[in-house]
């Protein structure tokens, strides 16, 4: 059995705490109720994949919300598509079914405006994430301005290779070191691993850029494919993608960035990287969000 062949292990804060609305049936409650909001924090799976003390990356998490909505101070209904950028450092995440509960919550709250609604998100989700949170409210009539496309890079997915076992398997992990160092961009839409305590499917497609000895591209499309049936968070997995890679093919040079479909109204796109280029990663959609 692989390092990896055994799936990550729930939290005891996630199978003890009895506030924790996962894997129950949900009251949607459409007044405001910051309450509803549910902190994991992130040591627990961090832990388990060897970060502890200093990282040796940082990054973003970016959320996508798309079903926002609240009442304007005559009743009428509004809506907005909600980003939330926070940083890989905050002390928590934020279950999803529990931002998406909260969420909710606004329905039926009347505001000022929509900065009135900017300023209380701010707030709550960044007490909530344990850090200060970027928001934007994008408007109806940004809409049409809202971008898509690809990841870019070489398409490992392209390769005609033979799969018999579905766990994350880091011995697919090799390099050429034979080689001179190359700078690459690899990208593979097969990206599934599943929700840590619904078991819930989650799709991605995840982008990886190095600079280092050549990494095999078939091992690697092989490693990305064993998560398949993997339980672990968005953020986590990428996390685990991450170190894999520094430990068993050692580029200087290393950024990972996974967008995942939209699941709930929502879509959690995590970004690592240990080097900085002056550029954060594009929140442009892909096909399939």
């Amino acid at each position: 059995m692989t390092d990896h062949q055994q799936n990550a292990t729930i939290p005891p804060e996630l199978g003890q705490h009895t506030l924790s609305p996962l894997g129950k049936p949900a009251t949607y409650i459409s007044e405001y109720d910051p309450s509803l909001l549910f902190p994991i924090p992130r040591l627990e799976q961090r832990t388990q994949i060897g970060l502890t003390g200093t990282l040796p990356f940082f990054g973003l998490d970016i959320w996508n919300a798309y079903e926002v909505s609240w009442l304007n101070l005559r009743g009428k209904p509004q809506i907005a598509i909600a980003t939330f950028i926070v940083p890989a450092n905050s002390a928590s995440i934020i279950e999803s079914k529990s931002f998406k509960l909260y969420l909710n919550s606004l329905n039926q709250t009347r505001f000022a405006d929509s900065n009135a609604v900017l300023t209380l998100l701010k707030h709550d989700i960044s007490v909530g994430f344990g850090a200060p949170v970027q928001i934007k409210l994008s408007l109806p009539d940004e809409f049409s301005r809202q971008q898509h496309g690809e990841l870019e890079g070489i398409l490992l997915d392209r390769l005609d290779i033979e799969i018999t076992q579905y766990h994350p398997e880091t011995h697919h992990l090799r390099t050429n070191r034979d080689s001179p160092p190359v700078e690459e961009t690899l990208v593979s839409h097969l990206l599934k691993s599943n929700c840590l305590v619904t078991g819930q499917p989650d799709w991605g497609s995840v982008q990886i850029h190095y600079v280092g000895a050549q990494i095999d591209q078939e091992g690697l499309l092989k490693y990305l494919i064993g998560f398949r049936n993997h339980n672990e968070f968005h953020e986590h997995c990428v996390e685990r993608i991450f170190m894999d890679v520094m430990k068993h093919c050692q580029p200087q040079k290393l950024a990972v960035y996974a967008r995942y479909t939209r699941r709930g109204g929502l879509d959690i796109n995590p970004w690592r990287s240990n080097f900085s280029s002056n550029q954060l990663p594009h929140n442009i959609k892909n096909a399939r969000q």
